[in-house]
């Protein structure tokens, strides 16, 4: 981290965003915090560039909320989430930073829950929004919902919207907003399409990159094994029975692979389930619950569930599947070692993918050891 911080109170923000910060103990901003937002309170556009534990999330709902005119009754804010989980996150942080607002309503929506319930909730002429980008369309398209008086638009974990095929939803939602407002990109990568878009639909977006090396990784343990592809499987359960493993997290690259694996450590005694962007929101909050109060021992996964996932105790992470980049490897990883906790994190590599290995490798705090495979 910055040896150096910032504090709250000196960003110039109201006495009311000041009662809350005290109240959840927030002091100093975090790197993203004090690059982006002085910036957004301006009203400026922004690309920012950072990942879960940065403190990415009141980075920029604080000045979303300060922006707000309480008098307005419409909806002056919007957010899109990737999934339900974030969207609560985030709504849950949101009404946390707006305690002292007066006459401030927020509202979250998104998929797995009934339409109505949520119809009735926006007559209540809440003034932020968050949601995800299906059921958002979904409520605009029935006219349940309004966005033409909003003045910030957020994409929070704009890359793996992208991932999940919501580039088209989010393109009908943004043609819903006026042109003048302001445009704000959260996202851990920047693939071609994050950059188109924010080039269609941002100006002059300051850019805004916070490395994960600002994050503590020395926590946690980094080694990776050399195995074939049919292997995988042998070693990952050798893994879990010479560290007596009670809860891990094994990230895969592909649906299908997930589901694969997640049968076949089933066949092997393992309390186990597989979580992706294909499950329905119901299936992935069922297997979350599980997971969570422990009732399931591994969960199989893609990156999706690196995104928002708050799960205290995570023993290890397995990379079953070489990530596809540093910033992924990172992020998986970040799952374990939390909250002043040690973790474990193994990657297994195909001798093809050492080269891809070497590149990971380089990333700041990036402690790879290559280790033999225990008897």
């Amino acid at each position: 981290m910055l040896t150096e911080r910032i504090l709250m109170q000196s960003l110039n923000l109201s006495e009311d965003m000041q009662a809350a910060l005290q109240d959840m103990g927030f002091k100093d901003a975090t790197p993203i915090q004090e690059q982006a937002i002085p910036y957004l309170l301006e009203g400026q556009d922004l690309i920012g560039q950072a990942q879960t534990g940065t403190g990415k999330t009141a980075a920029f709902a604080i000045p979303l909320i300060e922006r707000i005119q309480q008098a307005d009754k419409r909806v002056q804010a919007i957010v899109l989430c990737p999934t339900r989980e974030l969207a609560l996150q985030v709504a849950d942080q949101i009404q946390k930073l707006a305690k002292h607002k007066r006459g401030l309503k927020v509202v979250s929506i998104y998929g797995g829950q009934p339409i109505e319930r949520q119809m009735r909730a926006l007559k209540l002429q809440p003034q932020i929004i968050i949601g995800t980008p299906g059921r958002t369309l979904d409520l605009i398209r029935r006219k349940a919902l309004q966005l033409n008086a909003v003045q910030t638009l957020v994409l929070d974990e704009a890359d793996e919207m992208l991932n999940m095929g919501f580039r088209h939803d989010i393109e009908q939602i943004l043609k819903q907003t006026p042109n003048a407002r302001q445009t704000v990109f959260f996202s851990a990568t920047m693939p071609k399409a994050i950059l188109e878009l924010t080039a269609q639909y941002q100006r002059n977006a300051l850019h805004v990159k916070v490395a994960q090396h600002d994050q503590p990784l020395v926590k946690i343990e980094q080694c990776y094994f050399e195995v074939k592809k049919s292997e995988k499987l042998e070693a990952l359960t050798q893994l879990l029975a010479h560290h007596h493993v009670e809860r891990a997290l094994v990230f895969c690259n592909a649906k299908y692979t997930v589901d694969a694996l997640a049968k076949k450590l089933k066949l092997a005694g393992y309390s186990a389930e597989g979580i992706h962007g294909g499950k329905t929101q119901s299936q992935r909050d069922q297997i979350m619950k599980g997971f969570r109060k422990g009732g399931i021992q591994l969960l199989v996964a893609t990156d999706v569930a690196a995104r928002g996932l708050d799960v205290n105790n995570v023993e290890a992470v397995f990379n079953f599947d070489l990530p596809k980049d540093c910033e992924f490897y990172v992020h998986r990883i970040g799952r374990t070692g939390r909250a002043g906790q040690s973790g474990q994190a193994f990657t297994f590599v195909e001798s093809g993918e050492l080269k891809q290995l070497r590149e990971i490798r380089r990333y700041p705090n990036v402690r790879l050891s290559k280790q033999e495979l225990p008897a």
